[in-house]
């Protein structure tokens, strides 16, 4: 029966229904016991993005483990020696932690640039469309750079969107006052627009229907739970 659906339809069910869920329990059950699954669902979310990718070369592999890797690296400098984003610590919502960095952070780090590439890209070839083929050179111009800025840009502003809740949820805790320092949102713009970077040099296929519904599905959960917590 689900020969019918393809890997596109199949993944956003199943990512509708587990945010669905998630956000129904923390709106009306126990908000500490599910924010403590996040781990799970962000493998679940990274697993249905790499099973939705076409043609999954070394390219696309090198930029999975390059932004696990970054991802990781950033956040300790970040949390072990405040070099980066400012002064926080990770919760145990978060899962399994070495070095006081959670394991799954890399994971997270994935998903955003990921999704946000793609969605990008999927906009501009929607854009190219309408285009006339004497466009060519000015496209191929503005569509290297506007993967790299319009990324780095939608990647913050999730982050931004996202950063009051995770801290009520008990992901991480910021210190001092407990203000999100703006030095925050210019780190989060800076390192994504390096792994933007990599992904508009690297060849793999970065056309994923799944990768933009994510994204969506993302905001709309923490949009609704910004608006109601």
């Amino acid at each position: 029966m689900l020969q019918q659906y393809s890997k596109q339809q199949i993944a956003t069910a199943i990512a509708v229904l587990f945010h669905s869920i998630g956000l129904a329990g923390i709106l009306f059950y126990d908000a500490a016991l599910f924010a403590s699954l996040t781990p799970m669902n962000l493998l679940l979310s990274a697993g249905l993005l790499i099973y939705t990718q076409k043609e999954k070369n070394s390219h696309f592999f090198l930029f999975v483990a390059v932004c696990y890797v970054v991802g990781y690296l950033v956040e300790y400098l970040g949390v072990n020696h405040q070099l980066l984003f400012g002064e926080y610590r990770y919760l145990p919502a978060m899962g399994w932690q070495w070095k006081n960095v959670p394991l799954v952070i890399g994971v997270n780090w994935f998903i955003m640039m990921y999704c946000c590439g793609v969605t990008i890209q999927h906009f501009l070839n929607f854009m190219w469309n309408k285009l006339k083929d004497e466009d060519e050179p000015r496209r191929a111009n503005v569509g290297f750079f506007a993967i790299i800025i319009d990324g780095a840009l939608l990647a913050t502003f999730f982050d931004w969107i996202m950063e009051p809740i995770a801290v009520k949820l008990g992901y991480w805790q910021w210190l001092g006052d407990g203000s999100i320092p703006m030095f925050n949102y210019a780190c989060w713009f800076v390192i994504s627009a390096l792994l933007m970077l990599l992904f508009r040099l690297l060849s793999f296929p970065k056309q994923n229907q799944f990768a933009v519904n994510l994204l969506l599905i993302q905001f709309m959960f923490f949009l609704i739970l910004r608006t109601v917590l």
